[in-house]
Order: C-alpha cells, then structure tokens, then sequence
C-alpha cells in the first residue's frame, strides 16, 4: 500500500474516485484499500440514501447490519480534530457506536458536524462527485433504501 493509492468505485450510475487519508486514518485506510482489492465491495449495493445527509453502502447483506473488517469483526475509531465533516463529498466509516467500524462507509451530501468525532473521517471524493449527487437523489422507500439497487460493480485500488 502506497501513500498514491487512491480507490475508484464503478457503480451501476458512474465512477467515484477516493484520496485518501493514510495519515489522519491508516488503519481506516488499509481496511478500505484491503477490502477493495479482496473484491469484498464487488456487487454490493448503496443500502440507505438519505438526500441532503449521505449515501451508505459496504454492507454485503444489504441490511445495514452486515460487515467485517480486515482485522476481524470491528475495529477502533480514528477520530482527528483536524478532519470534520464540512460539506458533501466526505468519505467516513459507518459505526453502531464507538469502535465499532467494520466494511460500511458513507459519503456525504452536505455538511453534518454532528458526525465530528463520532465516524471516523478516511477520505474524500476526488472525482464523481456529480454521481454522488445522482445517488443522493434517488427514489427511497420509508427506511431510505433505494427503490432500484445502486450497487458497486467493481472498487478497484489505483
């Protein structure tokens, strides 16, 4: 794992690509970058869009109660005071609470400092913000699944 790499998501509605944060995250970050190249994202689906909040996915079951990590089960937070959740396009960890990351993440949609030390921030989106957009704008049901699947076709490490 390189300091260059970055990870590029091909969804079923464009391309995301994610800089990463290998200094304020590495274990965060080796956790995305491992399980991208394992192909553990591969045919996964966005399971909770929320408009103007995030667009959610990494849970191989779909339900949002799914996923592993790299180092097992769950592993420890890496909050920084540095990185905050200002506006849309933050690439953060997913949780049930404190050190409970696993393989789920969210993006954002706008800004959401009430997420500030409670999700591990490990990135950013550096290209396809316009398809993140396009996700945080599809037709959800009451529990904010997309009505149509939006799934991970393939996360590749570049």
């Amino acid at each position: 794992m390189t300091q260059q790499e970055q990870v590029s998501i091909d969804t079923s509605m464009g391309t995301i690509t994610f800089e990463l944060y290998y200094n304020e995250a590495p274990k965060t970050v080796k956790n995305f970058v491992e399980l991208a190249k394992r192909g553990y994202y591969d045919g996964v689906i966005f399971h909770r869009v929320i408009s103007d909040f995030m667009i959610q996915g990494g849970d191989p079951t779909g339900t949002g109660k799914g996923g592993e990590s790299i180092y097992g089960k769950q592993f420890e937070d890496e909050i920084t005071k540095a990185l905050k959740h200002t506006g849309a396009g933050i690439l953060s960890m997913a949780n049930a609470g404190k050190n409970t990351n696993g393989s789920q993440f969210f993006i954002t949609l706008a800004p959401c400092p009430w997420l500030d030390g409670k999700h591990t921030i490990f990135g950013r989106v550096s290209r396809g913000m316009q398809v993140v957009k396009k996700i945080g704008s599809v037709h959800v049901n009451a529990q904010d699944r997309p009505i149509q699947d939006i799934k991970i076709l393939k996360a590749r490490v570049e």
